[in-house]
């Protein structure tokens, strides 16, 4: 175990924006959660291995669009969430995972460490981020059995008040009514959900996801001196990542936010780069060349930095990247054909073709 440190924060904000995949939250929200976290408390991370093995874990994340307009998520609304769902848990909670890495979501976790004592979990329901809570279920949605508890907190307090709600059932109808909820209070809203054993989540989650995305940013922090170029070479070695294509971005599909997922697609060059919240998959010529699970981003070569969704001006010039989800570590719920169905729905694009395995 290891205390997590302001300059801990500083990587995990950085590498994780890379590993948002255009959405995964917002930059200037893991900066603030970050330095609070590492200033109030000390947050400490473990791995698997260091946590006693009847430990259960939860699962915090925050639900909804990043480009929403009128989202309001306040720090002590992740506390409130995971207190709520310590009460009406059937299990002492030691420690939590975030369901995904992303620009504010790979320090999911920290203000709770810091705050209430549990452990952060060196794993997440997702290595990179995704546009629904069932991709970061970590195989839950299909354990026979296996009910959900999960609760939310927060909201736009001028439009809507604070809102809290407490859901049991399947991850499925769960998940969906969470969602639902989102958008009725301004866009986005605070997560502590499915308590489940440490065993199940050694086994299904992606193991090591928290150390990879502040390696990264801790890469890209030592590159910065050499300029964009340095920096995209750095994050292409470090998480395996190949550049697809360079050139001018432009609004292929323009940005809709609605039902609670930002809509579009990126052109660059003659490669198209489809998003649900995140990119989901980048095609050329009628040729799929990456497809969700792999981590797909997009990188300025102004800054090296990763361009989220909501930020994307036309004519910028970037970089797409992506790397093969084979080389970092995988989920069972990111490889769930019935969760990935519901996105190609949403996207109008194959993603289950495309697994290894996949069926048609």
């Amino acid at each position: 175990m290891r205390p997590l440190t302001p300059e801990d924060a500083e990587h995990a904000v950085l590498g994780g924006g890379v590993f948002a995949c255009g959405g995964g939250g917002w930059l200037h929200h893991g900066e603030l959660m970050g330095r609070l976290a590492t200033s109030v408390g000390t947050p400490v991370l473990a791995t698997v291995a260091e946590l006693p093995a009847d430990s259960w874990v939860a699962t915090v994340t925050a639900i909804g669009a990043p480009a929403a307009a009128t989202w309001e998520i306040q720090p002590v609304d992740y506390v409130h969430a995971l207190q709520r769902l310590i009460e009406v848990a059937d299990h002492p909670i030691g420690a939590v995972m975030t369901a995904q890495n992303g620009y504010s979501t790979t320090v999911n976790g920290w203000i709770q460490s810091a705050v209430l004592g549990v452990k952060v979990l060196d794993a997440a329901g997702d290595v990179r981020a995704h546009p629904t809570g069932k991709l970061g279920s970590i195989g839950l949605g299909t354990r026979p059995g296996y009910t959900a508890v999960q609760v939310v907190s927060g909201g736009n307090r001028a439009l809507h008040g604070h809102f809290e709600a407490i859901t049991r059932g399947s991850v499925v109808t769960c998940d969906d009514v969470l969602r639902d909820i989102s958008i009725r209070t301004g866009g986005f809203i605070a997560s502590a959900r499915n308590p489940v054993e440490l065993g199940w989540v050694q086994q299904h989650a992606a193991i090591g996801s928290i150390s990879l995305a502040l390696d990264l940013g801790r890469a890209m922090g030592a590159a910065r001196g050499g300029g964009a170029e340095a920096v995209v070479e750095a994050v292409c070695a470090t998480i395996g990542g190949e550049i697809l294509v360079r050139g001018a971005l432009r609004h292929h599909v323009p940005l809709q936010t609605r039902g609670g997922w930002d809509h579009g697609t990126f052109g660059v060059a003659d490669h198209q780069v489809p998003y649900l919240n995140e990119y989901m998959a980048v095609d050329a010529d009628a040729e799929r060349r990456a497809t969700y699970p792999d981590t797909i981003t997009l990188l300025s070569l102004e800054t090296g930095s990763p361009l989220a969704v909501k930020d994307a001006v036309d004519g910028q010039q970037v970089a797409v990247v992506a790397a093969p989800a084979a080389a970092l570590p995988t989920s069972s719920s990111a490889r769930d054909e019935t969760a990935l169905r519901e996105c190609e729905e949403l996207l109008g694009i194959e993603l289950v073709r495309y697994l290894p395995g996949g069926s048609p």
